[in-house]
């Protein structure tokens, strides 16, 4: 009987709970029974909490007053959940669980969300695809020989399948938006210092925490819940002039339109296949229907040094990641400890020196602002959402033989228009708005000024309005 309302959004999930005419339990019973059909076809958690679960949701009653009492969702297992495994996909951490909640976990759990399970990722979230030795590949539920991307995959195959409204994520690299764009949902990365990374860190330089949903009612009502300072953070973004969850009912256009620049080149070495590149040229003809401008922004891209700064910070992340691993295991860890790629980066990023490793830090910092004072003569940006069709499984994961790094380099043909906005720390979205001949979705990223959500989610929510997705789901959605 709740098949079908699974696949709806979570604000009207949430609407139905307040009335009473849908029963929490009853809800989360449904997720996890979809959860328990779909899961052999797809594997997208590591750990399901169906007995807390079920016990939380039936305490539940219609006068909570928490915004989401009731609704189910799914949390990356990156992400600190007290009690709870926090793998981080890989065998390192298999045995590690968390001694307290993130703090995008804690907000989630106050808005009243039951967290149903915890959902698979690779390897410290490293590959654009979900396929870590230590569960094994994630599929994509609209073709399960394809990847649903990553590092967020788990969060969004089990919202594409119809298992929860919606999926806790997080990106550092695009790992919001490429799962979005290969699962036909809505991916934010929103601005940098916006949701804050505590409590073990005062912020990052590149990853942010998120959702995916359906649509952009859902993201914005979400980043509402998620964002927001937080006691110690070194990093916040200014807070917005209104609820975001407001922003979606809001024109965007102004007197006449915004100017959007339609950036088609990639910024990082791809080839563009031609499916995605016509996505965002019709998209940009949508946008022109709306009443903007769109003009061809051909964006200066960050040069073979300035990218090799961005894996030499990638490096000390993925080398802190494994080095913290020592605490938990009791010994210095070994290359088999890790998959050949994570060893490979760590050998890199610790044999850097402080000198060099500032120094790079510091590149990006030009690149970003370079990128951020040219993007400025528009006021939104438009691009494909990945240069590739959603990949086979195995594709980047095949290329680790004999130089694990091989696999870096073929991400970045996939997914070359992600991770620039996670060095500049703007906000930037992936949305599903058509479907390409092969049956899959096919998504485009739309990027906005530094602390721009509102702007960004109001121009989304016109475009959602124009070209609706809502009820356009995967095979395994539609099956009750």
């Amino acid at each position: 009987m709740t098949g079908d309302l699974l696949a709806r959004p979570a604000l009207e999930l949430a609407g139905l709970l307040r009335s009473g005419r849908l029963h929490a339990r009853e809800l989360v019973e449904g997720a996890l029974r979809r959860l328990e059909e779909r899961e052999r076809s797809i594997n997208a958690f590591c750990f399901v909490d169906a007995e807390r679960a079920l016990a939380e949701a039936e305490g539940i009653r219609p006068d909570d007053p928490r915004p989401f009492a009731g609704v189910p969702i799914a949390v990356k297992s990156s992400a600190p959940q007290e009690g709870l495994p926090r793998p981080i996909g890989s065998a390192l951490f298999k045995d590690h669980v968390a001694d307290r909640d993130g703090t995008s976990v804690r907000r989630l759990k106050e808005a009243g969300f039951v967290l149903v399970g915890r959902t698979t990722m690779p390897e410290f979230g490293i590959l654009p695809t979900t396929e870590p030795r230590l569960t094994g590949p994630t599929r994509n539920p609209w073709d399960t020989s394809r990847t649903p991307g990553g590092s967020s995959g788990g969060s969004a195959a089990a919202v594409a399948a119809g298992v929860v409204p919606l999926a806790h994520g997080s990106d550092g690299g695009g790992s919001l938006r490429i799962p979005a764009a290969c699962c036909g949902l809505v991916g934010l990365k929103a601005s940098r210092g916006r949701i804050s990374a505590g409590p073990d860190a005062g912020d990052d330089p590149l990853v942010t925490e998120g959702v995916l949903t359906r649509t952009v009612a859902d993201t914005a009502a979400l980043l509402d819940v998620l964002a927001g300072y937080e006691p110690g953070d070194a990093t916040w973004a200014p807070p917005p002039t209104r609820p975001f969850r407001e922003a979606v009912r809001v024109s965007p256009t102004g007197a006449s339109g915004l100017r959007v620049g339609l950036l088609l080149r990639p910024p990082a070495p791809a080839d563009l296949d031609p499916s995605c590149a016509r996505a965002a040229e019709d998209a940009a003809r949508l946008l022109e229907d709306l009443g903007h401008r769109v003009e061809n922004f051909d964006l200066e891209p960050p040069t073979e040094r300035e990218w090799e700064a961005f894996d030499d910070v990638w490096a000390v992340l993925a080398a802190e990641g494994v080095a913290t691993g020592e605490s938990i295991l009791g010994r210095p860890p070994t290359p088999g400890d890790v998959e050949p790629l994570t060893w490979a980066l760590y050998e890199k990023g610790r044999v850097l020196d402080a000198l060099s490793y500032r120094r790079s830090f510091i590149g990006l910092q030009r690149v970003a602002r370079r990128v951020v004072g040219a993007a400025l003569a528009y006021d939104v940006l438009l691009t494909p959402a990945l240069a590739e069709r959603p990949l086979p499984i195995g594709t980047i994961t095949g290329m680790e033989l004999p130089d694990p790094l091989n696999a870096l380099s073929r991400s970045d043909r996939f997914t070359p228009y992600t991770a620039l906005w996670n060095v500049t720390g703007q906000p930037a979205i992936s949305l599903p708005l058509f479907h390409g001949d092969d049956g899959l979705p096919l998504g485009v990223q739309l990027v906005g000024p530094p602390a721009g959500e509102d702007l960004l989610l109001a121009l989304a929510a016109q475009l959602e309005q124009a070209a609706p997705w809502k009820e356009r789901l995967s095979p395994m959605a539609l099956r009750i």
